[in-house]
Protein backbone atom coordinates (compact mmCIF):
# COMPACT_ATOMS: atom_id res chain seq x y z
CA UNK A 1 0.00 0.00 0.00
CA UNK A 2 1.02 3.47 -0.53
CA UNK A 3 2.65 5.60 2.20
CA UNK A 4 2.25 9.28 2.74
CA UNK A 5 5.40 10.82 3.67
CA UNK A 6 4.59 14.22 6.18
CA UNK A 7 5.61 17.35 6.80
CA UNK A 8 7.24 16.47 10.88
CA UNK A 9 7.08 18.65 13.50
CA UNK A 10 10.37 20.07 14.67
CA UNK A 11 9.45 20.85 18.22
CA UNK A 12 6.76 22.11 20.41
CA UNK A 13 7.08 25.48 19.27
CA UNK A 14 7.08 24.85 15.54
CA UNK A 15 4.55 25.01 13.05
CA UNK A 16 6.04 24.60 9.82
CA UNK A 17 8.56 23.84 7.57
CA UNK A 18 10.10 25.02 4.25
CA UNK A 19 10.95 22.13 1.85
CA UNK A 20 14.33 23.39 0.61
CA UNK A 21 15.68 20.52 -1.26
CA UNK A 22 14.66 17.27 -2.86
CA UNK A 23 16.90 14.27 -2.39
CA UNK A 24 14.93 12.18 -4.11
CA UNK A 25 13.09 12.12 -8.00
CA UNK A 26 9.77 10.46 -8.70
CA UNK A 27 10.72 7.05 -9.75
CA UNK A 28 13.71 6.81 -7.35
CA UNK A 29 14.35 3.77 -5.09
CA UNK A 30 14.16 4.45 -1.33
CA UNK A 31 15.33 2.63 1.81
CA UNK A 32 13.89 2.96 5.38
CA UNK A 33 15.73 6.07 7.11
CA UNK A 34 17.60 7.60 3.68
CA UNK A 35 17.53 11.05 3.51
CA UNK A 36 14.47 11.59 1.58
CA UNK A 37 14.31 15.42 1.63
CA UNK A 38 15.70 18.74 3.26
CA UNK A 39 13.35 21.07 5.36
CA UNK A 40 14.25 24.36 6.98
CA UNK A 41 11.93 25.85 10.08
CA UNK A 42 12.82 29.20 12.26
CA UNK A 43 14.90 26.92 14.53
CA UNK A 44 16.68 24.60 12.44
CA UNK A 45 17.90 23.03 9.53
CA UNK A 46 17.19 19.32 8.51
CA UNK A 47 17.37 15.99 6.13
CA UNK A 48 14.13 14.09 6.67
CA UNK A 49 14.64 9.93 6.14
CA UNK A 50 12.38 8.21 4.54
CA UNK A 51 9.40 6.30 6.58
CA UNK A 52 9.42 3.21 4.51
CA UNK A 53 11.34 1.53 1.96
CA UNK A 54 10.07 1.47 -1.31
CA UNK A 55 9.43 3.68 -4.53
CA UNK A 56 8.78 7.69 -4.74
CA UNK A 57 5.80 7.57 -6.60
CA UNK A 58 4.67 11.22 -6.19
CA UNK A 59 5.86 14.63 -4.73
CA UNK A 60 3.34 16.73 -3.66
CA UNK A 61 4.67 19.95 -2.41
CA UNK A 62 7.74 21.21 -4.55
CA UNK A 63 11.54 22.77 -3.26
CA UNK A 64 11.10 26.57 -1.98
CA UNK A 65 7.08 25.95 -0.39
CA UNK A 66 6.20 25.94 3.05
CA UNK A 67 3.65 23.71 4.22
CA UNK A 68 1.85 23.72 8.27
CA UNK A 69 3.16 20.29 10.05
CA UNK A 70 1.23 17.12 9.14
CA UNK A 71 0.71 18.20 5.84
CA UNK A 72 1.83 15.27 3.20
CA UNK A 73 4.29 16.23 0.70
CA UNK A 74 4.97 13.16 -1.16
CA UNK A 75 3.79 9.53 -1.00
CA UNK A 76 5.99 6.03 -1.37
CA UNK A 77 4.66 3.35 -3.15
CA UNK A 78 5.76 -0.66 -3.18
CA UNK A 79 8.84 -1.36 -5.13
CA UNK A 80 6.96 -3.53 -7.64
CA UNK A 81 5.48 -3.40 -11.30
CA UNK A 82 5.83 -0.11 -12.76
CA UNK A 83 6.86 2.02 -10.15
CA UNK A 84 9.81 -0.66 -9.01
CA UNK A 85 11.03 -0.04 -13.43
CA UNK A 86 10.69 3.18 -13.42
CA UNK A 87 12.83 3.49 -10.03
CA UNK A 88 15.35 1.06 -11.83
CA UNK A 89 15.87 3.07 -15.15
CA UNK A 90 16.19 5.77 -13.63
CA UNK A 91 18.88 4.97 -11.01
CA UNK A 92 22.32 6.33 -12.36
CA UNK A 93 20.38 9.60 -12.94
CA UNK A 94 19.26 9.53 -9.45
CA UNK A 95 22.65 8.84 -8.01
CA UNK A 96 24.03 12.00 -9.66
CA UNK A 97 21.24 14.75 -8.75
CA UNK A 98 21.17 13.39 -5.06
CA UNK A 99 24.83 14.03 -5.22
CA UNK A 100 24.35 17.77 -6.01
CA UNK A 101 25.43 20.45 -2.53
CA UNK A 102 22.86 20.29 -0.29
CA UNK A 103 23.22 24.36 -0.56
CA UNK A 104 22.38 24.87 -4.03
CA UNK A 105 20.64 28.57 -4.69
CA UNK A 106 18.22 28.91 -7.11
CA UNK A 107 20.90 31.19 -8.85
CA UNK A 108 23.30 27.83 -8.95
CA UNK A 109 20.22 25.75 -10.04
CA UNK A 110 19.43 28.39 -13.06
CA UNK A 111 23.48 28.22 -14.58
CA UNK A 112 23.30 24.37 -14.20
CA UNK A 113 19.86 24.45 -16.42
CA UNK A 114 21.64 27.05 -18.88
CA UNK A 115 24.89 24.98 -19.22
CA UNK A 116 25.59 23.73 -22.86
CA UNK A 117 25.27 20.20 -23.04
CA UNK A 118 28.12 18.91 -23.77
CA UNK A 119 28.97 16.72 -27.36
CA UNK A 120 27.37 13.18 -27.49
CA UNK A 121 30.31 10.59 -26.39
CA UNK A 122 30.11 7.16 -26.68
CA UNK A 123 28.97 5.36 -23.35
CA UNK A 124 32.10 3.60 -22.64
CA UNK A 125 33.58 7.42 -22.14
CA UNK A 126 30.76 8.29 -19.62
CA UNK A 127 31.52 6.04 -17.82
CA UNK A 128 34.96 7.03 -15.30
CA UNK A 129 32.98 10.48 -14.99
CA UNK A 130 30.17 9.11 -13.90
CA UNK A 131 31.96 6.88 -11.06
CA UNK A 132 35.15 9.17 -10.33
CA UNK A 133 37.13 7.38 -7.43
CA UNK A 134 40.09 8.71 -5.76
CA UNK A 135 41.79 5.64 -3.13
CA UNK A 136 39.03 3.84 -3.38
CA UNK A 137 36.47 6.74 -2.02
CA UNK A 138 33.83 8.25 -4.22
CA UNK A 139 34.15 11.97 -5.45
CA UNK A 140 30.37 13.17 -4.39
CA UNK A 141 29.81 16.14 -7.15
CA UNK A 142 27.11 17.02 -9.47
CA UNK A 143 27.05 16.80 -13.40
CA UNK A 144 27.68 20.66 -14.08
CA UNK A 145 30.62 20.05 -11.48
CA UNK A 146 32.42 17.39 -13.47
CA UNK A 147 31.73 19.22 -16.62
CA UNK A 148 33.54 21.97 -15.22
CA UNK A 149 36.05 20.02 -14.38
CA UNK A 150 36.94 17.88 -17.52
CA UNK A 151 36.28 21.38 -19.46
CA UNK A 152 39.23 22.80 -17.60
CA UNK A 153 41.15 19.44 -16.99
CA UNK A 154 40.99 19.52 -13.24
CA UNK A 155 41.35 16.67 -11.06
CA UNK A 156 38.79 16.92 -8.25
CA UNK A 157 40.57 14.58 -6.22
CA UNK A 158 42.45 17.39 -5.35
CA UNK A 159 39.90 20.20 -4.75
CA UNK A 160 38.30 20.01 -1.20
CA UNK A 161 34.64 19.98 -1.07
CA UNK A 162 32.18 22.02 1.47
CA UNK A 163 29.15 20.63 1.18
CA UNK A 164 27.35 17.63 2.77
CA UNK A 165 29.57 14.97 3.52
CA UNK A 166 32.44 16.79 1.52
CA UNK A 167 30.60 17.12 -1.54
CA UNK A 168 32.54 19.16 -4.00
CA UNK A 169 29.80 22.40 -5.15
CA UNK A 170 29.91 24.48 -8.22
CA UNK A 171 31.29 27.30 -5.84
CA UNK A 172 34.20 24.82 -5.00
CA UNK A 173 35.68 24.35 -8.31
CA UNK A 174 34.95 28.13 -9.22
CA UNK A 175 36.99 29.49 -6.24
CA UNK A 176 39.60 26.40 -7.04
CA UNK A 177 39.94 27.91 -11.05
CA UNK A 178 40.09 31.55 -9.62
CA UNK A 179 43.04 30.36 -7.38
CA UNK A 180 45.11 27.99 -9.29
CA UNK A 181 43.57 28.27 -12.48
CA UNK A 182 42.79 25.36 -15.14
CA UNK A 183 44.97 22.60 -14.71
CA UNK A 184 46.29 19.09 -16.65
CA UNK A 185 45.57 16.34 -15.85
CA UNK A 186 47.37 13.01 -17.12
CA UNK A 187 46.06 10.81 -19.84
CA UNK A 188 45.37 7.91 -17.47
CA UNK A 189 43.66 10.44 -14.74
CA UNK A 190 39.73 10.00 -14.10
CA UNK A 191 38.77 12.21 -16.18
CA UNK A 192 40.87 11.73 -19.12
CA UNK A 193 39.00 11.10 -21.95
CA UNK A 194 40.03 10.68 -25.85
CA UNK A 195 39.49 14.01 -28.13
CA UNK A 196 39.98 14.98 -31.59
CA UNK A 197 43.88 16.51 -32.25
CA UNK A 198 41.94 20.13 -32.70
CA UNK A 199 40.68 19.92 -29.75
CA UNK A 200 43.70 19.15 -27.80
CA UNK A 201 45.04 21.95 -29.18
CA UNK A 202 42.26 24.81 -27.96
CA UNK A 203 42.86 26.49 -24.57
CA UNK A 204 41.03 25.01 -21.79
CA UNK A 205 37.31 27.22 -21.42
CA UNK A 206 36.60 28.84 -17.97
CA UNK A 207 33.27 28.82 -16.71
CA UNK A 208 31.11 31.45 -17.50
CA UNK A 209 29.41 33.46 -15.12
CA UNK A 210 25.88 33.29 -14.05
CA UNK A 211 23.92 36.07 -15.44
CA UNK A 212 22.31 38.54 -12.82
CA UNK A 213 19.51 37.36 -11.83
CA UNK A 214 16.79 37.94 -8.41
CA UNK A 215 16.99 35.63 -6.11
CA UNK A 216 14.22 34.91 -3.29
CA UNK A 217 16.06 34.68 0.45
CA UNK A 218 15.82 31.44 1.41
CA UNK A 219 13.84 30.48 5.02
CA UNK A 220 17.01 30.38 7.21
CA UNK A 221 18.54 33.68 5.40
CA UNK A 222 15.03 35.33 5.57
CA UNK A 223 15.18 34.36 9.70
CA UNK A 224 18.60 35.00 9.94
CA UNK A 225 17.66 38.89 8.54
CA UNK A 226 14.90 38.96 10.74
CA UNK A 227 17.05 38.54 13.60
CA UNK A 228 19.61 41.04 12.81
CA UNK A 229 17.71 44.03 12.04
CA UNK A 230 15.14 43.65 15.86
CA UNK A 231 18.71 42.72 17.87
CA UNK A 232 20.27 45.91 16.20
CA UNK A 233 16.47 47.70 16.66
CA UNK A 234 16.16 46.57 20.36
CA UNK A 235 19.79 46.74 21.63
CA UNK A 236 22.24 50.01 21.82
CA UNK A 237 25.18 48.24 21.02
CA UNK A 238 29.11 48.72 22.06
CA UNK A 239 32.37 47.30 21.58
CA UNK A 240 35.44 46.97 23.59
CA UNK A 241 38.00 44.82 22.06
CA UNK A 242 41.43 43.18 23.51
CA UNK A 243 44.52 41.92 22.14
CA UNK A 244 45.36 38.63 24.19
CA UNK A 245 48.53 36.72 24.31
CA UNK A 246 48.14 33.09 23.07
CA UNK A 247 51.62 31.94 22.69
CA UNK A 248 51.09 30.14 26.18
CA UNK A 249 48.34 27.81 24.83
CA UNK A 250 49.97 27.64 21.66
CA UNK A 251 52.96 25.96 22.88
CA UNK A 252 50.58 23.64 25.04
CA UNK A 253 48.12 23.10 22.04
CA UNK A 254 51.03 21.75 19.74
CA UNK A 255 52.69 20.01 22.05
CA UNK A 256 49.40 17.47 23.47
CA UNK A 257 46.95 17.73 20.36
CA UNK A 258 48.55 14.52 19.03
CA UNK A 259 47.93 12.89 22.38
CA UNK A 260 44.54 14.48 23.08
CA UNK A 261 43.00 13.41 19.90
CA UNK A 262 44.72 9.81 20.24
CA UNK A 263 43.32 9.75 23.81
CA UNK A 264 39.89 10.90 23.40
CA UNK A 265 38.94 10.63 19.63
CA UNK A 266 38.54 14.47 19.33
CA UNK A 267 40.65 17.42 17.40
CA UNK A 268 42.18 20.06 20.30
CA UNK A 269 41.23 22.97 18.76
CA UNK A 270 41.52 26.18 20.56
CA UNK A 271 37.92 27.16 20.92
CA UNK A 272 37.24 24.83 24.03
CA UNK A 273 40.26 27.06 25.34
CA UNK A 274 38.19 30.09 24.86
CA UNK A 275 35.29 28.58 25.68
CA UNK A 276 36.60 27.53 29.21
CA UNK A 277 37.81 31.12 29.86
CA UNK A 278 34.76 32.40 29.06
CA UNK A 279 32.99 30.31 31.48
CA UNK A 280 35.32 31.01 34.30
CA UNK A 281 34.51 35.19 33.51
CA UNK A 282 30.94 34.52 33.41
CA UNK A 283 30.98 33.35 36.20
CA UNK A 284 32.81 35.69 37.95
CA UNK A 285 30.71 38.53 36.64
CA UNK A 286 26.94 37.20 36.01
CA UNK A 287 25.56 40.71 34.55
CA UNK A 288 27.29 39.55 31.20
CA UNK A 289 25.28 36.43 30.92
CA UNK A 290 21.78 38.28 31.92
CA UNK A 291 19.43 39.06 29.97
CA UNK A 292 16.82 42.09 30.09
CA UNK A 293 13.59 41.40 29.74
CA UNK A 294 10.33 43.74 30.44
CA UNK A 295 11.98 46.61 32.25
CA UNK A 296 13.65 44.42 34.41
CA UNK A 297 17.47 42.35 34.48
CA UNK A 298 17.07 38.62 33.85
CA UNK A 299 20.61 36.52 35.68
CA UNK A 300 20.43 32.91 34.73
CA UNK A 301 20.91 30.35 36.20
CA UNK A 302 23.29 28.62 34.00
CA UNK A 303 25.22 29.23 31.43
CA UNK A 304 24.15 28.21 28.18
CA UNK A 305 27.09 28.51 25.20
CA UNK A 306 25.98 29.18 22.08
CA UNK A 307 28.43 28.86 19.36
CA UNK A 308 27.92 30.05 15.74
CA UNK A 309 28.22 28.23 13.10
CA UNK A 310 29.04 28.84 10.06
CA UNK A 311 26.97 26.65 7.34
CA UNK A 312 27.55 26.81 3.43
CA UNK A 313 23.54 27.75 3.50
CA UNK A 314 23.58 30.18 6.41
CA UNK A 315 24.22 30.25 9.79
CA UNK A 316 22.83 28.75 13.62
CA UNK A 317 24.08 28.88 16.57
CA UNK A 318 24.45 25.42 18.73
CA UNK A 319 23.96 25.32 22.39
CA UNK A 320 25.86 23.79 25.21
CA UNK A 321 23.88 23.48 28.24
CA UNK A 322 25.17 24.33 31.59
CA UNK A 323 28.53 24.82 30.14
CA UNK A 324 29.67 25.79 33.52
CA UNK A 325 29.16 21.87 34.50
CA UNK A 326 31.21 20.72 31.78
CA UNK A 327 35.47 19.99 31.54
CA UNK A 328 37.98 21.16 29.33
CA UNK A 329 37.21 17.64 27.66
CA UNK A 330 33.52 18.04 28.28
CA UNK A 331 33.78 21.56 26.53
CA UNK A 332 35.72 19.68 23.49
CA UNK A 333 33.58 17.13 22.90
CA UNK A 334 30.34 19.58 23.30
CA UNK A 335 31.66 21.85 20.41
CA UNK A 336 33.05 19.37 18.10
CA UNK A 337 30.01 17.41 18.64
CA UNK A 338 27.02 20.43 18.07
CA UNK A 339 29.28 21.86 14.84
CA UNK A 340 29.36 18.23 12.99
CA UNK A 341 25.47 17.85 13.39
CA UNK A 342 24.70 21.42 12.30
CA UNK A 343 26.62 20.69 9.28
CA UNK A 344 24.85 17.11 8.98
CA UNK A 345 21.49 19.04 9.57
CA UNK A 346 20.94 16.42 12.26
CA UNK A 347 20.46 19.23 15.49
CA UNK A 348 17.58 18.81 17.25
CA UNK A 349 15.17 22.21 17.90
CA UNK A 350 16.13 22.22 21.62
CA UNK A 351 19.66 22.40 20.69
CA UNK A 352 19.52 25.40 18.64
CA UNK A 353 17.64 27.75 21.38
CA UNK A 354 18.32 28.63 25.58
CA UNK A 355 21.79 30.16 24.69
CA UNK A 356 22.73 33.05 26.89
CA UNK A 357 25.84 33.83 26.00
CA UNK A 358 27.31 33.67 22.22
CA UNK A 359 30.68 33.17 21.14
CA UNK A 360 31.26 33.60 16.87
CA UNK A 361 34.57 32.97 15.35
CA UNK A 362 34.92 35.50 12.52
CA UNK A 363 39.02 35.05 12.04
CA UNK A 364 38.50 31.54 10.92
CA UNK A 365 38.52 33.24 7.32
CA UNK A 366 41.63 35.63 8.51
CA UNK A 367 39.64 38.79 10.03
CA UNK A 368 41.64 40.50 12.68
CA UNK A 369 38.47 41.07 14.67
CA UNK A 370 35.01 41.52 13.46
CA UNK A 371 32.16 43.97 15.46
CA UNK A 372 29.44 40.57 15.81
CA UNK A 373 25.57 42.02 16.59
CA UNK A 374 24.07 40.51 19.69
CA UNK A 375 22.02 37.57 19.81
CA UNK A 376 18.64 38.51 21.41
CA UNK A 377 17.46 37.92 24.52
CA UNK A 378 21.19 38.07 24.86
CA UNK A 379 23.24 40.66 26.71
CA UNK A 380 26.32 40.20 25.03
CA UNK A 381 28.53 37.90 22.25
CA UNK A 382 31.97 37.61 22.17
CA UNK A 383 33.92 37.77 18.57
CA UNK A 384 36.78 35.84 18.38
CA UNK A 385 39.96 36.93 15.70
CA UNK A 386 42.42 35.47 13.69
CA UNK A 387 45.46 33.81 15.91
CA UNK A 388 49.22 35.00 13.98
CA UNK A 389 52.21 35.70 15.28
CA UNK A 390 53.36 39.66 15.64
CA UNK A 391 56.14 41.22 17.88
CA UNK A 392 55.45 42.30 21.10
CA UNK A 393 57.58 44.45 23.61
CA UNK A 394 57.92 42.63 26.87
CA UNK A 395 58.46 43.80 30.07
CA UNK A 396 60.55 41.67 32.72
CA UNK A 397 60.18 41.90 36.70
CA UNK A 398 63.30 44.44 36.69
CA UNK A 399 61.67 46.96 33.73
CA UNK A 400 63.60 46.26 30.75
CA UNK A 401 62.10 45.61 27.64
CA UNK A 402 62.14 43.06 24.93
CA UNK A 403 60.64 42.51 21.56
CA UNK A 404 59.52 38.66 21.40
CA UNK A 405 57.94 36.51 18.61
CA UNK A 406 54.31 35.94 20.14
CA UNK A 407 51.17 34.39 19.20
CA UNK A 408 48.15 36.83 19.60
CA UNK A 409 44.58 37.27 18.97
CA UNK A 410 41.79 40.01 19.22
CA UNK A 411 38.70 39.59 20.50
CA UNK A 412 35.85 41.96 20.64
CA UNK A 413 32.72 41.80 22.64
CA UNK A 414 29.69 42.90 21.67
CA UNK A 415 27.71 44.36 24.03
CA UNK A 416 24.30 45.98 25.19
CA UNK A 417 24.82 49.01 26.63
CA UNK A 418 21.07 49.19 28.35
CA UNK A 419 22.53 45.97 30.63
CA UNK A 420 26.21 46.16 30.90
CA UNK A 421 28.32 49.33 31.22
CA UNK A 422 31.83 49.91 29.74
CA UNK A 423 33.09 48.77 33.12
CA UNK A 424 31.76 45.83 33.16
CA UNK A 425 32.83 44.58 29.95
CA UNK A 426 35.72 45.45 30.56
CA UNK A 427 36.05 43.76 33.65
CA UNK A 428 34.71 40.67 31.79
CA UNK A 429 37.43 40.96 28.95
CA UNK A 430 40.52 41.45 31.38
CA UNK A 431 39.33 38.25 33.52
CA UNK A 432 38.90 36.17 30.04
CA UNK A 433 42.62 37.60 28.93
CA UNK A 434 44.04 36.78 32.67
CA UNK A 435 42.80 32.97 32.14
CA UNK A 436 44.11 32.58 28.72
CA UNK A 437 47.53 33.88 29.33
CA UNK A 438 47.72 32.43 32.37
CA UNK A 439 46.39 29.11 31.65
CA UNK A 440 46.83 26.61 34.20
CA UNK A 441 44.41 24.27 33.95
CA UNK A 442 44.25 20.13 33.04
CA UNK A 443 43.14 19.70 29.79
CA UNK A 444 42.59 15.82 30.46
Amino acid sequence: MPTDVIMPQMGESIFEGTITKWLKNPGDRVEKDEPLFEISTDKVDAEIPAPVAGVLTEIKVPEGETVVVNTVVAVIGTSGGTSGAIGSASGAGASASAATSPASTPAAGSASAEQPAAPAAPQAQLAPLQGAQVAGKRIRSSPLVRRIAEENQLDLGQIAGSGLEGRITKEDVLRHLAEHGPGSVPASAEFATPAAPQAQLAPPRVAQLALPQVVPLTKMRAIIAQRMVESVQTSPHAHTVYKVDMTRIARLREREKARFERQYGVKLTYMPFIAAAVVEALARFPIVNASLVEGAIHYHRNINLGIAVALEWGLIVPVIKQAEERSFLGLARAIADLAARARAKKLLPDEATGSTFTLTNSGVFGGEFGTPIINQPESAILAIGGLRKEPVVLTDAEGYDTIAIRSVQYFCLGFDHRTIDGADAGRFMSEFKQTLEGWNREIG
